[in-house]
């Protein structure tokens, strides 16, 4: 079993701490010297130019497909050079009306390469054990589509 940690700092930096006021940027500290500076989504009073929570979120069910899937790729001698994932989520109401993440799409581009050339029916099989063995996909509720 793995233990995996960050350390968020907020410190606020307004005169009042009214919804309108308080800023939302935070730091996320992974170790290692490696920060992110995160903030609210814009429609939620954050600084557009920084991470938000749910773009993370979906990056990091995105990384995981993806990582799933080169270890798979990987056992089954396929040779990928490049992946790509234009992935995206839904905000919405969820089933017990509050709002969630309710639906992450995945649009994965992989070029690969060599004499092993999977076809169509292979690579959806690859992302169907790789959605099955994802961690993340794993610990979540959100409906996970692969496009």
């Amino acid at each position: 079993m793995a233990d995996h940690r960050v350390v968020l700092t907020w410190v606020r930096d307004s005169e009042d701490f009214s919804y309108k006021n308080y800023n939302r940027s935070h730091q996320w500290d992974f170790g290692h010297g490696i920060t992110v500076q995160a903030s609210a989504a814009p429609d939620y009073q954050g600084d557009p130019e920084l991470v938000d929570p749910e773009q993370a979120f979906v990056a990091a069910l995105s990384s995981c497909h993806m990582l799933t899937f080169l270890a798979i790729a990987s056992q089954k001698r396929l040779v990928v050079d490049q992946y790509e994932d234009q992935a995206s989520g839904v905000l919405a109401k969820n089933a017990q009306g509050k709002m969630a993440l309710t639906e992450v799409t995945l649009r994965p581009k992989i070029t690969f390469s060599g004499d092993n050339q999977p076809d169509e029916q292979i690579i959806a099989q690859l992302h169907e054990a790789a959605h099955k063995n994802c961690f993340l996909a794993n610990s979540v509720s959100t409906l996970i589509k692969i496009e």
